[in-house]
C-alpha cells in the first residue's frame, strides 16, 4: 500500500478522506463505497479525478491519526484561491471563476464576458437584471449540453454582491460554483427533550439523490432559490422533506449563521447557512414526503456528538451545523482544546458576503491551517 502521508502531500483533497482508527479512508461522499487506499483508482477522465488532481491539502493531515471537529472546519474551508479570478457584475464582485475554466470554457462567450488578467465580468452592455439572467442562461444551457454541469435542477438562486443587497440576475443552482457565487441555505435542528435526554432527529439522505446520496442529514434543509425568503424555504422544506406541517413549522426560531468557502461541487462554494432549531413533540414523527430523505432516527445527543467528531457520516456541511448547536448547548465548550478555534471558523466572514476580494479569499484557509493543534 502507498503512503498515505505522500499521497496527500502530492495533492490529495483532505474533504476526500478521513480517519477513523489509524486508517485513512474515502469519504462515502467520493464513491459510493469506501476504500482502503490500496485499492483506490481513478480513471483520467473520472471528474472526480480532475477534482482529485486540482485541490490542496494541508500538511498536517497526513500526521494525524484521529478526527478531531476542527477538521471539519478545515474541510469546508480547503480551497486554492490563486486558482480564481474575482467575476464582477454590474461594477461589483458578485463571485469567483477558476481561471482555467474562464480560458478554456468561458472565452467561447465574448457577447457576455469580458476576461482580464485579474478579472472576468458580464459585458457593459448586460444593464439590467433581465438581461443578464438571459445571456447566463445561454453560458449555463450551453455548460449542461456538454456536459460541464451537471445534477440540473430547473432552480434558480439570486446573484448579489453580498446577502440583503438587491439582485443583479439569477443562475440555475447546478451552476452557481462555477461562477462562485454565494449560496443561501437554511437548516433545521430537530431536537426533543426526553426523559432520559437530549435527542435530535437525524435524515438519510436518499439513495436516488443527485448529489450527497446516503448521508446523513440534518432533520430538514435547502438551498434559498430567487423569489423566496429564509423563512418560508424553511417552512417549505420543513413540510417536503420531513412532513412537518406548517403550524408546527413556525415554532422553529433563527439560532446561527454559518459562512465557508470550498472547492466543491466543480468550482467554488461560499456559502451562507441559516440555522434554525426546533423543539419537537415526543409523539412526533418526521416522515419522508418529497423522496429527498430515506427516514429518520431520533439520536441521542451524544451519538450525534461521537459521529460529528469521528468521519464524515453527515453531509459535509451539515457536521458544522451540528458543532454549531453543540457550542450553543454548552456540549462543546472551553475544554475542547481547538474552542476557539471552532468557534470564529464557524462564522469566517460576517459581512453578508463570502469574501471581499482574493486576499480576503485566502485569508480563511490560511487562518484554519494555523487553527488549533
Amino acid at each position: 500500500m502507498k503512503d498515505a502521508g505522500a499521497i496527500l502531500r502530492r495533492g490529495a483533497p483532505y474533504s476526500r478522506f478521513f480517519y477513523r482508527r489509524g486508517t485513512l479512508a474515502l469519504r462515502g461522499a467520493c464513491v459510493k463505497a469506501r476504500h482502503r487506499l490500496s485499492e483506490m483508482w481513478f480513471s483520467e477522465q473520472d471528474s472526480a479525478r480532475r477534482e482529485f488532481s486540482e485541490l490542496r491539502v494541508q500538511s498536517d493531515v497526513a500526521s494525524k491519526s484521529i478526527m478531531t471537529f476542527l477538521d471539519h472546519i478545515r474541510v469546508c474551508n480547503d480551497h486554492d484561491p490563486a486558482r480564481y479570478l474575482p467575476f464582477y457584475a454590474a461594477g461589483q464582485r458578485v463571485g469567483w471563476v477558476a481561471r482555467d475554466f474562464a480560458a478554456r470554457r468561458l472565452g467561447a462567450f465574448p457577447e457576455v464576458f469580458s476576461i482580464a488578467a485579474d478579472r472576468i465580468a458580464l459585458r457593459d452592455g448586460l444593464a439590467d437584471f433581465e438581461s443578464r439572467t438571459l445571456a447566463m442562461k445561454r453560458v449555463t444551457d450551453a455548460l449542461r449540453a456538454d456536459g460541464t454541469v451537471t445534477a440540473w435542477r430547473d432552480e434558480f438562486y439570486a446573484v448579489a454582491p453580498r446577502f440583503g443587497a438587491t439582485p443583479l440576475f439569477k443562475i440555475e443552482r447546478a451552476a452557481a460554483p462555477k461562477f462562485g457565487v454565494t449560496s443561501l441555505g437554511v437548516h433545521l435542528n430537530g431536537i426533543v427533550h426526553a426523559p432520559d435526554g437530549l435527542k435530535m432527529w437525524v435524515s438519510r439522505r436518499s439513495a436516488v439523490k443527485a448529489t450527497y446520496p446516503n448521508e446523513l442529514d440534518n432533520l430538514c434543509a435547502g438551498g434559498i432559490s430567487y423569489g423566496h425568503g429564509v423563512r418560508d424555504t424553511l417552512i417549505k422544506e420543513a413540510h417536503e422533506e420531513a412532513s412537518i406541517p406548517p403550524h408546527l413549522a413556525e415554532r422553529a426560531r433563527p439560532a446561527s449563521a454559518i459562512t465557508y468557502c470550498c472547492e466543491r461541487d466543480g468550482g467554488l462554494r461560499p456559502d451562507i447557512l441559516f440555522v434554525y432549531d426546533i423543539e419537537l413533540p415526543a409523539d412526533f414523527t418526521p416522515k419522508p414526503n418529497d423522496g429527498e430523505s430515506a427516514g429518520f432516527e431520533l439520536w441521542p445527543i451524544e451519538k450525534v456528538r461521537e459521529t460529528v467528531r469521528g468521519g464524515f457520516d453527515f453531509k459535509f456541511n451539515c457536521n458544522l451545523v451540528v458543532i454549531d448547536y453543540l457550542i450553543r448547548q454548552g456540549l462543546i465548550g472551553p475544554e475542547e482544546p481547538d474552542y476557539l478555534a471552532l468557534v470564529a471558523g464557524l462564522r469566517r466572514w460576517v459581512g453578508g458576503g463570502a469574501a471581499g476580494d482574493v486576499a480576503e479569499l485566502g485569508a480563511a484557509q490560511g487562518q484554519t491551517k494555523g487553527m488549533g493543534r
